[in-house]
């Protein structure tokens, strides 16, 4: 009985930590905005998730930004690792491919210097659009995906400035 309750425990604790949401990285350089840039009273920068193949990024507002406009990019890649298997049933050929999925906006700033970023949101390739379009090098092989990774990256980047004034990565 009480292996069973061990069991149990581990299963529960195998799920929790499954249902961690992957750690994003997030910089802030208001040094790359107009100057007298900041942050609206309340808002703070961008927090993004992942939910299965979908990146949410919150949105945001800054002051003192003039009449100077943003872009906003959300990019999301999906990387793949699989084989190619010949006819015979054996592996013939390992492979790592990616795909990203991006999503651009710009943003006018409003009344004020006042600049309101709404929410992002960019949706991963899944296996199984990524398996419809990927061929093998011989085509009479079968791709067969055996893992996929997902990452991110939001970048702000003000209109006359090259790098991003915030910069989100998971």
């Amino acid at each position: 009985m009480r292996k069973i309750g061990i069991i149990a425990v581990l299963s529960l604790l195998v799920t929790a930590f499954a249902a961690v949401p992957a750690l994003a990285v997030t910089t802030v350089n208001l040094d790359n905005a107009p100057q007298g840039a900041h942050f609206a009273q309340g808002e703070a920068a961008p927090v993004c998730t992942l939910s299965g193949l979908t990146v949410t990024c919150t949105g945001t507002a800054l002051e003192g930004v003039g009449n100077t406009n943003a872009t906003v990019n959300l990019a999301v890649t999906s990387t793949f690792t699989g084989t190619c298997t010949n006819p015979g049933g054996h592996l013939v050929e390992p492979f790592t491919e990616s795909e990203t999925t991006t999503t651009t906006s710009v943003i006018t700033s409003t009344r004020n210097g006042r600049i309101v970023i709404p929410e992002q949101t960019a949706t991963a390739v899944s296996s199984e659009e990524f398996l419809a379009n990927f061929e093998c090098p011989n085509p009479n092989w079968t791709p067969t995906v055996s893992g996929t990774a997902i990452s991110f990256v939001y970048t702000l980047t003000f209109a006359g400035f090259t790098e991003p004034a915030i910069t989100v990565t998971g």
